[in-house]
């Protein structure tokens, strides 16, 4: 006689090895995606606790073998205030699951410097950490070092900018395609018909997440609004006092750049930059994450509009997903998705 597997009300590992005709080893292998167990029996266990409605208790189960969870963010060592309140928000979140046996850390490494980058992932003690997320740019020494931690069994999230072409498991960021277009209309809507030219501050162009946003910026521009010329991206670096340097050298005396689209983490820069460039029209300015100096800027008029994601969402997701995968459990990804928010003078938070 079939064994009655619905009327369960809460099934146990002892139930599936029951159901499974296989023995617990066996089960514990499947729940933790192990190696060294058949494919038919992986589908026998699976259907097992699918029957039995089995939820894991990964909390339990954790605490049990005192498993503590290690998640280690690599970051750009630039300071501006975005990366900045990404830091605070992984302290602060630290501090806050230190009861979930949870650990959190980051390191800084040069800002577009892809060796670096690597050296820095292939560092990475995969005997320590569980999962890395990595907020960098996307080449083929950056990709041939996450491939090295997936096959360490490392779990790695790109933060930020995408490194799609690599082994990473899931991407925790905009769709910086769709920030770009957002940022081409909000200008080109404010600008209306006026003729006129249009600066593009980036940080690198070797930056996937400050590419895409150009893309989306420029196929927007070049659909809806024949009347602005986009100029060639002025790439920064996110150094504040090159991009002082910078704007009034390349734009001049140019009275006809109506407007400024700062991809990057270049505000503080911009600003220091319009003390010294002063053109006859303010140009309209859209700029990008929302921080103390940036909404100073949409307070004082020097900003028209911020775009925007939440640096605790960016970090509570990749935790999330980290830990998620370290159980070989589902990610809920509408959670997961970040929001391109839009921020003008007359709805900023408090």
């Amino acid at each position: 006689m079939k064994p009655a597997t619905n009327n369960l009300p809460n099934p146990t590992i002892n139930d599936i090895a029951r159901v499974a005709r296989v023995s617990l080893a066996t089960v514990d292998r499947v729940l933790n995606a192990r190696p060294g167990v058949r494919e038919a029996t992986v589908q026998k266990v699976n259907k097992a606790i699918a029957e039995l409605g089995y939820v894991r208790d990964t909390a339990a189960a954790n605490l049990a073998r005192g498993r503590i969870y290690n998640f280690l963010f690599i970051l750009p060592s630039n300071s501006n205030e975005f990366l900045v309140m990404l830091e605070a928000q992984i302290e602060q979140l630290n501090r806050r699951m230190r009861h979930e046996r949870t650990k959190l850390s980051y390191t800084r490494v040069t800002a577009f410097d892809p060796m670096a980058l690597a050296e820095a992932i292939d560092a990475v003690d995969a005997s320590k950490i569980d999962g890395v997320a990595i907020f960098g740019p996307e080449t083929p020494s950056v990709r041939d070092s996450i491939a090295h931690l997936k096959a360490n069994g490392v779990t790695v999230v790109s933060l930020v900018a995408d490194v799609p072409s690599s082994e990473r498991d899931f991407y925790v960021g905009l769709d910086n395609v769709a920030a770009g277009r957002t940022a081409a209309q909000l200008l080109g809507r404010f600008l209306g018909e006026t003729r006129g030219k249009i600066a593009v501050l980036t940080g690198s162009m070797l930056a996937r997440d400050h590419l895409e946003r150009r893309l989306g910026f420029d196929e927007v521009m070049a659909r809806d609004f024949p009347n602005l010329d986009v100029l060639a991206s002025l790439e920064g670096r996110d150094d504040p006092d090159l991009i002082e340097k910078l704007v009034p050298e390349a734009l001049g005396d140019a009275e006809d750049v109506i407007g400024i689209y700062s991809s990057a983490a270049g505000n503080e820069g911009l600003l220091r930059a319009f003390r010294t460039w002063r053109p006859a029209r303010r140009p309209v300015v859209i700029a990008h994450e929302l921080t103390p100096l940036s909404r100073s800027a949409l307070m004082a008029g020097a900003f028209d509009a911020v775009i925007s994601q939440d640096c605790g969402h960016l970090v509570r997701s990749a935790v999330r997903i980290m830990r998620a995968y370290s159980d070989n459990t589902p990610i809920n990804l509408a959670q997961e998705r970040i929001r391109i928010d839009i921020y003008l003078k007359e709805n900023m938070p408090q």
